[in-house]
């Protein structure tokens, strides 16, 4: 408990700090575009119900899906501004809303009264409506700073730091205390942010100096505290930068610490990026990452296409595709971690199963459990038509928590990673699959460069020791430290790196 509690009081300022320039900055642009447009449409009722209507389709909209959805329409790009884009639109609706409301709701005697005095119509927006629609305009303000703040622990995929680091890292390695630790402190932030606002709204309503004061300090505070890192990190840049990527899996994180810790004893400063995998080999093209570990198996079907073949016929096209984008692939780090079908020995052994053609037979009365995207990819079309397979249940899941439901019997058959540590710990076996019907392409892990990377001086040569330095069992020890043990990323990626450098 006190090594994750030190880590994540170690990782807090930068989270912190993303998050919060995230949400300030999706706040501000939000609040900016909003109030003018709320004004506009207050004077226009038919306008008015339109803009309120498109800002209501964007809220139904789920905040994952629009998140992830900007990363293709701004061509691959990662990190703040797609995360920043959907924070304003995600604000919208609430500023608009009250801002119609709050000067649709002055008093027609008050506003006729300012025309009577002769004010033109600005002068009366500006001394007369506005000044007693901002007690409901901030209402709305307050609403979207609290959606703002809770939206923003979703910018983790995109590859932008935040709070929700810690949410999605509990997740995916079943640490609670990470996940935990997050959501306590994106909430926090939020209460807090809500009540400052709210004390600015009661001090416009009741007119307080005193209030106005405490409110509009103690956000200047919050926010200058939280910004540290960030605006600490613009003013003194680290030497010699690097960005490693990694995917949402404990093998991910290992491989991402090992290039992190490699990468700074060889000089450079290198921070990391957790990525959904479908981004990151675009992440790798457009030099938002500089390395990361992929398998052949994943560029050969996702990116490429390509039917299963056999390995030399894969690593040889995957090669070429890769020099045709100005990708390096600095070589294998020496072990593959495929996909397979596996069962308890128990299980197995009742149904006198070894094989997927054994499997075949029984399949009908057999629940499946897989990744989330297994189902949906042509491998496992592939392989239900090559060995008959028709499962009575098919269940997508997280990864995570495959293994615990095969082990439970809550799923019979689950789609295995070859290089997990769980498969000896929780007592499976892997299904032997028949060679003349070969349906997984090979998944050797390589180790992969942005062609700007690979021309800085010392990068390549950095991680030349890791390539063929780590065999399946050696990975699948790692897996089974973090998994099962409970032990850090970090701590083992960082005992990986020295097991490697001890052979040397």
């Amino acid at each position: 408990m006190f090594e994750n509690l030190r880590y994540c009081l170690d990782e807090l300022p930068g989270f912190l700090g993303g998050h919060m320039l995230l949400s300030v900055a999706g706040l501000a642009v939000g609040l900016v575009v909003s109030l003018p447009l709320g004004i506009w449409a207050s004077r226009r009722p038919r306008l008015g119900e339109l803009i309120l209507g498109a800002a209501g389709v964007i809220q139904t909209i789920p905040s994952l899906a629009l998140l992830a959805l900007m990363v293709p329409l701004l061509r691959g790009t990662i990190g703040f501004l797609p995360a920043f884009i959907a924070l304003v639109l995600y604000s919208v609706l609430p500023i608009v809303a009250n801002a119609i409301i709050g000067i649709r709701g002055v008093d027609p005697a008050l506003t006729e009264a300012a025309r009577g005095l002769g004010m033109s119509d600005r002068q009366m927006l500006a001394r007369v409506e506005l000044p007693l629609a901002a007690p409901v305009i901030l209402g709305g303000v307050r609403t979207a700073a609290v959606l703002v703040v809770g939206t923003a622990t979703l910018a983790t995929p995109v590859g932008f730091s935040t709070l929700g680091n810690y949410i999605f890292s509990g997740l995916e390695l079943r640490n609670p205390f990470f996940t935990l630790f997050g959501c306590v402190a994106a909430a926090l932030l939020a209460v807090v942010i809500d009540q400052l606002i709210h004390a600015l709204e009661l001090a416009v309503r009741r007119r307080s100096r005193t209030l106005a004061m405490v409110g509009g300090v103690g956000l200047l505070v919050v926010v200058l505290g939280g910004l540290y890192a960030p605006v600490n990190r613009f003013f003194t840049p680290p030497d010699n930068p690097a960005t490693v990527g990694h995917g949402p899996f404990t093998e991910q994180y290992i491989l991402g610490e090992l290039l992190t810790e490699k990468l700074n004893r060889s000089g450079f400063h290198a921070e990391q990026h957790r990525l959904g995998e479908t981004i990151l080999f675009q992440s790798l093209l457009s030099g938002d990452i500089d390395c990361y570990v992929d398998y052949s198996g994943n560029i050969w079907t996702l990116q490429m296409k390509r039917e299963p073949a056999d390995r030399e016929t894969v690593l040889a096209g995957v090669q070429d595709y890769l020099d045709r984008r100005g990708v390096v692939c600095m070589g294998s780090l020496g072990f593959e971690n495929a996909y397979a079908l596996a069962m308890t020995k128990q299980r197995a052994a009742e149904l006198k199963i070894e094989s997927l053609a054994d499997l075949s037979s029984h399949a009908a009365g057999l629940k499946v459990g897989g990744d989330n995207q297994i189902f949906l990819r042509q491998e496992w079309r592939d392989l239900c038509k090559q060995y008959h397979l028709r499962f009575e249940r098919q269940r997508p899941m997280d990864p995570t928590f495959m293994y615990g439901a095969v082990a439970k019997g809550d799923e019979d058959v689950i789609t295995a990673y070859t290089s997990d540590g769980r498969i000896n710990a929780f007592g499976l076996i892997i299904l032997k699959e028949d060679p003349s019907r070969r349906v997984f392409p090979p998944y050797d892990a390589l180790l992969l460069v942005s062609g700007k990377a690979s021309r800085r001086p010392g990068f390549k040569e950095s991680l030349q020791p890791l390539l063929d330095a780590i065999d399946v069992e050696t990975m699948r020890g790692a897996n089974e430290r973090a998994d099962v043990e409970g032990q850090l990323p970090h701590r083992v990626g960082v005992q990986l790196l020295d097991e490697i450098e001890a052979r040397r």
